[in-house]
């Protein structure tokens, strides 16, 4: 009893989960974080450059693709309404109606129009709807229609007594709904009554369409009406049912005749024509919340939600729709197969499937609860590669033929369609097809580890990649029972992420070193340069490769998701780029996966789900690159705006400049992509980039254009944006202060010419001078010359003179001695008496008199050192001849023993003579009587 308890309560479980399964289109999420304005947006439009314009609490909401623009209200209340009419936004707000209207800055400045009536609008009035007719412009309040005539600049005001509900624009009317009284329609300027019925007196009309036979009037709880000849008839959709809890609160016909309606508590639903449901979205479903305020439809067939909390944006032509698990029942999908009529999903929590290409709930397969890890199909028999080992899924069902381990993956076996080989946690094993019955036959041994991704070679050697060891290269028996042989591979490296794949009968191993390609007569793997750019520039996330039924290899990098294809003329392989990063696809890195399913759609599983490609739908239309902004500024100064309608012209220090562009498309997977080229500063186009603005800072004087192209959906939009401006050149640089440093040149020039003329003129007088001068010197200095010559020469002469003197007295000494010594010996001989001998000492004193030889002497003296007696003289009066006499032989530096026999007297009459000498000179002690004499 118990296991069928269990086994009710799962189908009810999955009951529950099924009926939430759809597979719905994109949605874009713009929480009040993201725009940077209230949480409530109550009206939607857009203008010819595709920018999108919301009516918030905030003020003016503006969205161009790329960034978001408030523009706060004019007197700070709510803004309830706006609409785009020609090049001016609409809007109304609390006591407050007006239009905004674009600057040369690219910026929008408001005016008002409600200040010319100021005096008419009511206390409290707001403004909940703008409607535009021919030249007409009707701004509704709760309790007036104020109708704008844009050609004469004047109003005319409708003031029903009871409040108005709402109003509508048809293709050829403006309709008005009146509480308690009907629907009302604008004519000559006043109005008149549509219907009365019962219906819309009981009914809050929430839209009115027209169609070729009537109008089509929507209620806020009992669905669609149809008004032909003043009679009401229903008309069913498959929700009636829902409008009766959900309070629709606004609608749009979309443009292939379809209707979207938002409710206050349950969402969006989408009917077709005939009111069929097309898609029910809600908060568990993607939405941000289930109260939606305002619906507007885009050139591009979005949807755009105006939320109580945040703004979506429906992408109903999206070449991608998405399966969102919000419940977690499914998981995150890791394979996927279609098989039989089936779409199988392989997740961690086990196996799903449905019938394909229906929009039902995906059911469990029974016994397969827990990770799959892949699905393989072979003759209509569909095995699943479980964590629990092998599978074979058959009506719902599934049976175990392999528990033993874990298996990744099945491989076929050349030439033997009874074989397949299977990689397990724990090496390589193989099943056989015996009576028609696949069974497990045996473990190939020899092989051990886990055999994640593994490849078949033309010579039937197995390649295997292990994260963690790198690539093994096994030779088996013919048998397929043993590993003969094991080659590990020293390169390509091991890598986290790494894969192993079959593409063109060629074997690729792909790490984030690159994608290699095994050479299968060397047996080496060579580097792929083709498939290795696409790891480059940090690009890459995983090495999942995988190969489709139509013979393209994927790849997936942190930006893009790429497919390479044979070209049909030759063997090269063809790129191809689908710009949704990896952020966005929300997979499992290492465990990407996609699936073909049909001609064109693919099928890419999710951490949440999966979501469904359609590769034809790709090439989406062309959009154009719109220059949004342009801001300058100084160093260390804020940013200021300038014009983005003609060339712009900047101070030399206003050279920091910020370009802002955008492309107005809101697809949520596909990503747009730039690229930028400043002539005038760089040569090549810059690499292509998500962002949307381009800063160049200190950028030098000069002229520069900055182009601005785009890529969508890996196509290059025709459309490229151009902008001139000119860094203007300091004060100091421009033509004027050139000619004025010119001027100033020529005059310096001329004024340093004058001066180093009159300098050099100065300098050759000074010169010439200077060398008259260095003559003069010349001439001294030889006439001192020719002077120290002549006085050497006189020294000469005096020398000669006081050697003669001095030999004179020398000789006069001598002489004197001599005849001293004569006259002696004859004294001894005169005792004698003779008187001859006493005639001759008489005559000898004669000679010896010291009288003549002093005048001799005196005269030979004065004539070589003229004026020293006189000097001595002059110096010391008191000095008599003879020590005059004896200073003059001390002057020729004779001794006293010398200077004896010239005065006739003893050495020591000398000494006492030279001792008297010094005291009538007064010398001192320490000064010497001769050098005082020879210093005269």
């Amino acid at each position: 009893m118990q296991p069928l308890k269990t086994k009710l309560y799962l189908i009810l479980f999955l009951c529950c989960f099924c009926a939430f399964s759809q597979e719905l289109p994109p949605i874009v999420k713009y929480s009040s974080a993201t725009y940077g304005a209230g949480n409530q947006n109550w009206m939607i439009s857009q203008d010819k450059k595709q920018f999108i314009y919301l009516a918030n609490n905030e003020g003016l909401l503006e969205f161009n693709g790329a960034n978001w623009e408030l523009y706060p209200s004019p007197n700070e209340t709510i803004i309830r309404s706006v609409k785009v009419i020609g090049n001016k936004i609409y809007s109304g707000a609390y006591m407050e109606f007006g239009f905004w209207k674009r600057i040369s800055n690219g910026k929008l400045k408001y005016y008002s129009l409600s200040k010319k009536i100021k005096n008419k609008i009511l206390d409290d009035e707001q403004f909940w709807n703008v409607l535009d007719f021919e030249q007409w412009v009707v701004f509704q309040s709760l309790n007036r229609m104020y109708i704008y005539d844009t050609k004469t600049d004047t109003f005319n005001i409708i003031s029903p007594k009871n409040n108005i509900t709402k109003s509508f624009r048809t293709k050829d009317a403006i309709y008005f709904q009146i509480a308690n009284e009907g629907l009302f329609e604008i004519e000559s300027g006043t109005y008149r009554l549509v219907t009365n019925d019962q219906i819309v007196l009981q009914n809050k009309l929430v839209n009115i369409f027209a169609d070729d036979d009537g109008l089509l009037l929507q209620t806020q709880q009992n669905g669609f009406f149809k008004l032909i000849d003043e009679r009401l008839k229903k008309i069913k959709t498959d929700v009636d049912d829902e409008f009766a809890t959900g309070n629709v609160y606004c609608s749009q016909r979309l443009s292939d005749g379809s209707f979207a309606l938002g409710t206050i508590s349950n969402g969006v639903f989408i009917l077709d024509t005939a009111g069929k449901l097309k898609f029910h979205i809600t908060q568990n479903k993607g939405l941000s919340n289930n109260t939606v305020l305002s619906l507007y439809e885009d050139v591009d067939q979005n949807v755009w939600l105006g939320l109580d909390n945040g703004i979506n944006c429906i992408n109903l032509r999206s070449p991608i729709q998405n399966y969102s698990d919000d419940t977690g029942i499914l998981g995150t999908v890791y394979t996927s197969l279609k098989c039989n009529g089936n779409l199988y999903v392989g997740t961690n929590q086990g196996l799903f499937f449905k019938k394909d290409s229906v929009q039902e709930e995906f059911r469990f397969v029974s016994g397969t609860k827990g990770q799959v890890w892949s699905l393989f199909e072979i003759d209509g028999t569909l095995f699943c590669g479980h964590d629990s080992g092998t599978f074979i899924v058959e009506n719902g069902m599934a049976k175990n033929i392999f528990s033993a381990s874990g298996t990744w993956k099945f491989e076929k076996v050349k030439n033997n369609k009874t074989v397949l080989l299977q990689g397990n946690y724990f090496g390589i094993s193989v099943l056989e097809k015996r009576n028609n019955q696949w069974i497990f036959r045996n473990k190939i041994t020899g092989f051990d580890y886990s055999s994640k991704y593994f490849e078949i070679s033309k010579n039937s050697d197995i390649y295997v990649s292990h994260e963690y060891k790198g690539i093994y290269r096994l030779e088996l028996d013919k048998d397929l029972l043993k590993v003969q042989r094991v080659q590990a591979y020293k390169t390509p490296q091991k890598g986290k992420n790494a894969s192993l794949t079959t593409f063109n009968n060629e074997i690729y191993y792909a790490n984030k070193a690159g994608i290699f390609k095994l050479n299968q007569k060397s047996k080496q793997f060579v580097k792929d340069t083709i498939l290795s750019a696409v790891f480059e520039k940090d690009e890459y996330t995983s090495g999942k490769l995988i190969v489709d039924n139509s013979n393209k290899i994927w790849l997936f990098s942190k930006n893009y998701i790429h497919y390479f294809s044979l070209s049909k003329f030759s063997k090269q392989l063809t790129q191809n780029l689908i710009p949704i990063p990896a952020a966005l696809t929300n997979s499992m890195l290492g465990y990407e996966n996609i699936t073909q399913i049909s001609h064109s759609n693919y099928l890419i599983g999710t951490t949440d789900g999966y979501y469904i490609l359609n590769l034809n739908e790709l090439g989406l239309k062309n959009y154009n690159v719109s220059l949004s902004g342009i801001t300058t500024n100084k160093q260390n100064e804020s940013f200021q705006n300038q014009s983005i309608l003609s060339e712009g012209s900047f101070d030399h220090d206003e050279n920091n400049i910020s370009v802002f562009y955008a492309v107005p498309e809101f697809n949520k997977y596909i990503n747009v992509e730039f690229q930028y080229l400043l002539e005038g500063f760089q040569e090549e186009w810059s690499e292509w980039s998500a962002k949307s603005s381009v800063n160049f800072k200190n950028l030098p004087p000069g002229y520069y254009t900055l182009k601005v192209r785009a890529k969508y959906a890996n196509s290059t939009l025709d459309s490229t944006i151009s902008y001139s401006f000119r860094i203007n050149k300091p004060w100091y640089f421009t033509h004027v202060a050139l000619l004025i440093y010119l001027i100033v040149l020529v005059c310096a020039a001329r004024f340093i010419h004058k001066a180093y003329k009159r300098y050099y003129e100065q300098l050759e007088k000074k010169l010439i001078e200077e060398n008259n001068l260095l003559l003069e010197i010349k001439e001294l200095e030889n006439e001192q010359e020719v002077m120290r010559i002549k006085n050497e020469q006189l020294s000469q002469v005096v020398d000669s003179k006081n050697k003669e003197l001095a030999a004179s007295t020398m000789s006069l000494n001598s002489k004197n001695e001599l005849l001293a010594f004569i006259k002696e010996d004859l004294k001894k001989t005169t005792e004698d008496g003779n008187k001859s001998i006493k005639s001759v000492i008489s005559t000898i004193n004669k000679n010896i008199n010291q009288g003549d030889s002093w005048s001799i002497f005196k005269e030979a003296f004065d004539s070589t050192d003229k004026d020293f007696l006189k000097k001595m003289k002059a110096a010391h009066p008191t000095l008599t001849p003879n020590d005059l006499r004896l200073c003059a032989y001390l002057r020729l530096n004779l001794s006293s023993k010398e200077v004896a026999p010239l005065l006739n007297i003893s050495v020591r009459s000398v000494e006492i003579k030279r001792y008297r000498l010094r005291k009538k000179m007064e010398l001192s002690h320490e000064q010497g009587l001769v050098e005082y004499i020879l210093a005269v």
